[in-house]
């Protein structure tokens, strides 16, 4: 019997080996994904409960990977292009770690400035001579001006840091609490604004630390 083999053997090892190549390949591929989801599955379980639905939205140049719970209206709880994704928390910023609730307005940097930057372009300028009293430890509030529209606002601010925690606040209305709003920059690209009651600054120690939390967690920080 000949050693050498037949043409069609030959051609039968080529195509088995081949075959197997290709299995091996998408096997491959399967893990990749595989892993992948499985990435993707406990980065977003960090603050849920549940196995809730993780929906991708692109912002700012970033694919933002958010728990369908955290949208604040139902309307943005879909998958694709965003120009301004909103999102609400209930975080520990109160007296004794009491939940605050904050809404998170995500948004491309070219429509927001921060608020740190406002306070020495804007804010400092529209000072009153008074203070406000009885604010949150270390931090300094100055009632604004209302010839500039800015009648019953204070700004509340660390005198102390080189970039401060900066939030301006409107007056209490009866026996509503004050509202605030604080701006920064995130991510590359991604601004937010935060709104929330004027009992959170207790813990604005803690405050952009709370939120990055939950802002990393989806690719905003």
């Amino acid at each position: 019997m000949s050693d050498q083999a037949h043409p069609s053997q030959a051609h039968s090892v080529g195509f088995n080996l081949m075959a197997i190549a290709v299995v091996v390949a998408l096997v491959a591929l399967g893990a990749a994904y595989l892993i992948d989801a499985a990435g993707k599955a406990a980065k977003a379980n960090g603050y849920r409960s549940d196995a809730e639905t993780v929906l991708s939205r692109a912002l700012g140049g970033h694919d933002l990977t958010i728990p369908r719970s955290w949208f604040r209206y139902d309307e943005q709880a879909a998958e694709g292009f965003a120009k301004q994704i909103d999102l609400k928390f209930q975080l520990p910023l109160g007296m004794h770690g009491k939940a605050e609730a904050v809404d998170v307005t995500l948004l491309p940097r070219s429509r927001v400035r921060p608020s740190a930057a406002l306070l020495d372009g804007v804010y400092l300028h529209q000072f009153g001579d008074t203070q406000a009293e009885g604010g949150p430890v270390g931090l300094v509030g100055k009632p604004l001006k209302p010839s500039q529209g800015y009648e019953g606002e204070v700004v509340w601010y660390d005198a102390l840091a080189a970039d401060p925690f900066v939030a301006k606040c409107s007056k209490p209305v009866a026996t509503e609490v004050g509202q605030c709003l604080r701006m920064v920059y995130l991510a590359e690209g991604i601004a937010a604004v935060y709104a929330f009651p004027e009992t959170a600054l207790v813990g604005w120690r803690s405050f952009d630390a709370e939120i990055g939390k939950r802002l990393r967690q989806i690719g905003a920080l």
